[in-house]
């Protein structure tokens, strides 16, 4: 059996420790700004099974850090305009591993939503 450094929790703790989290209330006062951009990053199967935030971007976990990117030829325009993004997931676990990989790209300040989708 592999001997394992870290569990996916202690790393979800520590992101959690680094990122800034906005509470489901303040995020729901603050998506009717218009520079206010949410990003899903869930599964394209979980948002058609359990529903989406309207006006929402769905960037898949595992490509964010690739369509961030500027000088990547996967690179999405809407990632590098003057957006507040928000990320979220269904639990917040996801997002905010991918909250901490986009603020280490140079995405910064940006929120994980604290609690996620549910």
């Amino acid at each position: 059996m592999i001997n394992l450094k870290n569990s996916v929790f202690k790393l979800v703790e520590i992101a959690k420790i680094k990122i800034n989290c906005v509470k489901t209330e303040d995020a729901i006062k603050i998506r009717t700004d218009k520079m206010n951009m949410f990003v899903d990053i869930r599964d394209i199967r979980e948002i058609s099974k359990d529903g989406r935030i309207l006006g929402y971007k769905n960037v898949t976990n595992v490509i964010l850090e690739f369509w961030i990117a500027i000088k990547d030829l996967y690179q999405k325009k809407f990632l590098n305009e003057s957006f507040n993004f928000t990320l979220y997931c269904a639990s917040d676990w996801r997002s905010a591993l991918a909250t901490l990989i986009a603020n280490s790209i140079g995405l910064l300040n940006i929120p994980n939503q604290k609690g996620g989708y549910e």
